[in-house]
């Protein structure tokens, strides 16, 4: 299902220009219909929560959905800008029917999105996601829609950072201490400008924080994780013992060890992986990444013993394979990492508490607890296409991927996928020495190039 075609949601949402189809206010009032036919039914009361991030168009998609879910008898509860995993958390806390999240991650402002959880706390599967998309291209049925005398009301949710923030803290580990420590934060001006240096705050450390004068427009704007140079500068300025950079709906973050080095998603999963697995605590010893990880990742696991699972791009598809197999740990290159005895989603400010537990637990400073991790050489080339056939029904670029694999062995690794949003096949080769992915990717490439490439 992971690759199947659908019109409004991609692999993670609904995603677009604020105000243009499918984000335009009528779209986005039937659509507050769906998803509240989806999960009501003709008895009792119905809760459907909403939060968001600090983009200026919030207010009109929340307004807009809030309009169409009431109109079908469901309350609406509004939780303000609070991150993702906040929506998922309280969505279960609240016993919500579902949960929606408005935002566009790490996009500029002009874009935002839409998340949804089930009452579970779990993003929706791809057939859930398929069902409302029919109705938002059939309509609801008028069966479902309220009498004038049982139309939904909208509740505000005035502690829900507060009530998030006591959870997380509850997660980390009271026979430890964060006193001392000298953390520096980058929130993106989003939707963890609050939470995430309140929660360190309150355990305990000493926070600087950048990134945390949201204005409806700034969120993103040459702060966040895409820019972890930000947090970088304040951790090298102020001699600070890790920075930690998320983006604008906090489900992610990257951070800076005390040296001034970046580490990615790729880098916390080795941490943590080799952590629990320690403690007897990493279940099936297995730690489920995406295709996109790097190699350097599986071999760090494989020295300490540690399987690695990929699934597609997704976070949600790294759950869903480590749901099916009651996997504890999981991510993304990208910084979303899932600790799902905890939380069912990736979450910035929980990885950070994570990080800063493995720490406090080792006595060791972040650089050397991301030693081990050795990067391999990656080249990524994007390739303009006509058109998207089976990539297994072009001769010449099997026979390219089948020499470069072959060339490789186990000391490297080829990745050949079409882009989901762009006509694009995108083409990534990692092995040992940089000169050799370069020239190894681009053979692929070419070979693409001339089989469907634009030119």
């Amino acid at each position: 299902m992971a690759g199947e075609e659908r019109q409004f949601f991609g692999t993670d949402g609904i995603r677009g220009v604020a105000t243009e189809k499918p984000l335009d206010p009528e779209t986005l009032v039937r659509l507050g219909q769906a998803i509240a036919q989806i999960f009501i039914s003709k008895k009792g009361r119905h809760r459907i929560l909403i939060g968001k991030d600090t983009r200026l168009s919030g207010y009109m998609i929340e307004t807009a959905l809030s309009a169409g879910i009431m109109s079908m008898g469901a309350d609406v509860l509004l939780v303000g800008p609070i991150p993702t995993p906040g929506v998922a958390y309280l969505t279960k806390s609240m016993r919500a029917d579902a949960g929606i999240v408005i935002s566009a991650s790490h996009n500029p402002f002009e874009d935002n999105g839409i998340k949804i959880f089930g009452a579970d706390g779990f993003k929706l599967a791809d057939e859930k996601e398929l069902e409302i998309e029919e109705l938002l291209v059939k309509g609801v049925s008028a069966e479902f829609r309220a009498e004038p005398g049982k139309v939904g009301k909208a509740q505000r949710i005035d502690d829900a950072v507060g009530r998030y923030t006591v959870f997380l803290k509850e997660n980390f580990p009271r026979d430890l201490s964060v006193e001392g420590m000298r953390i520096g934060f980058d929130c993106a001006n989003g939707a963890g400008y609050q939470l995430a240096p309140q929660t360190f705050r309150e355990l305990g450390a000493e926070v600087m924080a950048r990134g945390i004068s949201p204005n409806g427009r700034n969120i993103n704007a040459g702060f966040g994780s895409l820019y972890p140079q930000i947090v970088r500068e304040l951790v090298l300025e102020n001699n600070l013992d890790l920075g930690v950079s998320l983006d604008g709906d906090a489900d992610r973050a990257v951070f800076v060890d005390e040296k001034g080095n970046v580490l990615d998603g790729d880098v916390v999963l080795a941490i943590c992986a080799s952590d629990l697995a320690r403690r007897g605590l990493l279940t099936g010893n297995t730690v489920v990444a995406t295709v996109m990880s790097n190699l350097g990742l599986e071999k760090t696991l494989q020295e300490n013993d540690i399987a690695l699972v990929r699934a597609p791009v997704g976070d949600r598809y790294v759950l869903e394979e480590m749901t099916k197999h009651g996997y504890v740990l999981g991510g993304e290159q990208s910084g979303h990492t899932i600790f799902a005895d905890v939380s069912t989603t990736g979450d910035g400010t929980l990885s950070a508490l994570k990080i800063v537990e493995v720490m406090q637990r080792t006595g060791k400073p972040l650089s050397e607890l991301a030693a081990p991790f050795q990067r391999f050489p990656q080249k990524l080339l994007n390739v303009p296409v006509r058109k998207k056939p089976d990539l297994e029904s072009l001769p010449s670029v099997t026979e390219a991927v089948s020499k470069v694999e072959g060339e490789l062995g186990d000391q490297g690794r080829v990745l050949v996928r079409y882009s989901g949003t762009e006509n694009k096949a995108r083409v990534m080769v990692e092995c040992e020495e940089s000169e050799k992915c370069n020239e190894l990717a681009t053979t692929i490439a070419s070979a693409i190039e001339r089989e469907i490439g634009t030119v």
